[in-house]
């Protein structure tokens, strides 16, 4: 697996912010030798975020995001900062682009005001800084004052660029040691995992979970057996042992769970994810109280990602449809996609999201936490699922052990 096939969830996500044309296009292309963003001394050419993927040294796998200026003061740059700071609340590091030949002013003291707030490691990077061999005097007050790192940059000559990086490298978050199955399920031992094929799910190819599920068990010497749901019994008996850990698709959780014996452990990829990427104990607290639901109550439906849906879609057809059958009362949905995420969610009386596969860590549990801060019980899809099917201790059991 090559370093550009990480998964964009796993990437530490760097954001380049500023002031319109103080050059974050042309210091992200001086960065990794490439065209990745489109350079113009027309101020605003960077109308959305821009987001590439790629190994920087000696980072390793990142996901670079160039985003537009700050400063942008019509309707329309306002809805285009509101997705920068989307952006920001995602970020693992932030630079801030500035010109050296100017002085520090409102909008960039509001984006560190935003930054101290996050808690988020922040580098000030002052761009056009040819023949200089020492920060202004303003930006080095600043950078003083707040104790940041202020490093001179030129992306036309490429100076400081080599400096930039090594310092971006120190300033990388601490990483957790974070497995996603080979605790469960360890060396020589096996899994079985339950796939289906329908019409959801895509041609020639498996979704980004069940991928990384594989993946993590060969990495610590696992056997991963695959079948579809409609082969899983005669899969099960033809194993001469049984395995450790079954693993299913939640669409399938309760078909699954009447063939598999009470002795072999049972989950979901999703609910694996639920452990991964967030605090399953909060998810399991937000599944239970789906149980005080009434009328005309709201629900939140929120996917990680953009997708094209189809007809049963699971985020926006089905769970619906579960949900309003398990409660018997008549419930109103909102959905969210992608980096969207309601601030406000006082208006929501439970929220259910996707397993965050193509959200970083960071966005999950910032996601989460400010339902926790707002009292809005929070499940992902396969821990609801699993609970609606009226077998969450049993799907949860193996995780919690750990």
């Amino acid at each position: 697996m090559s370093m550009n096939a990480t998964p964009q969830g796993e990437r530490i996500h760097i954001g380049f912010f500023g002031k319109t044309n103080t050059g974050k296009s042309s210091l992200i292309n001086a960065m990794t030798g490439q065209q990745i963003s489109i350079v113009s001394s027309i101020k605003g050419t960077t109308t959305d975020p821009v987001l590439k993927a790629m190994e920087l040294l000696p980072l390793g796998p990142v996901l670079l995001i160039d985003t537009p200026g700050l400063d942008d003061k019509t309707e329309l740059g306002k809805k285009r900062i509101s997705r920068t700071n989307d952006i920001l609340k995602k970020t693992d590091i932030a630079v801030l682009v500035a010109d050296a030949s100017s002085l520090p002013d409102a909008d960039e003291q509001a984006l560190l005001t935003l930054v101290e707030k996050l808690a988020l490691p922040v580098v000030i990077a002052l761009n056009k800084a040819e023949g200089l061999d020492r920060p202004p005097a303003a930006w080095q007050a600043l950078a003083d004052e707040k104790a940041l790192p202020l490093i001179l940059v030129s992306a036309k000559t490429t100076q400081g660029i080599d400096t930039l990086k090594t310092r971006l490298a120190t300033m990388k978050p601490q990483e957790e040691t974070r497995v996603l199955i080979q605790d469960l399920v360890g060396e020589n031992e096996t899994c079985l995992l339950v796939i289906p094929i329908d019409s959801a799910a895509p041609k020639g190819r498996l979704i980004l979970p069940q991928q990384q599920v594989i993946r993590d068990l060969l990495e610590g010497g696992a056997t991963a057996f695959v079948t579809r749901d409609t082969e899983y019994s005669t899969a099960l008996s033809t194993l001469k042992s049984p395995p450790k850990l079954v693993v299913t698709d939640s669409q399938v959780f309760a078909a699954i769970s009447k063939q598999t014996p009470d002795d072999i452990a049972l989950t979901s990829f999703s609910i694996l994810f639920a452990r991964y990427k967030g605090e399953l104990s909060t998810l399991v607290k937000g599944a239970r109280a789906v149980e005080t639901l009434q009328d005309n109550d709201h629900v939140l439906i929120c996917e990680g990602c953009t997708h094209h849906r189809q007809c049963d879609d699971i985020g926006t057809v089905k769970i619906p449809r579960w949900l309003k059958s398990h409660v018997r009362k008549e419930l109103n949905f909102s959905f969210t996609s992608g980096t969207t995420f309601p601030e406000d969610l006082t208006p929501y009386r439970l929220i259910v999201h996707c397993g965050g596969c193509m959200l970083n860590q960071r966005e999950m549990q910032r996601r989460i936490a400010l339902a926790e801060q707002t009292g809005v019980p929070i499940v992902n899809y396969g821990v609801l699922i699993s609970c609606l099917n009226g077998i969450l201790d049993r799907c949860i059991q193996p995780l919690m052990q750990k």
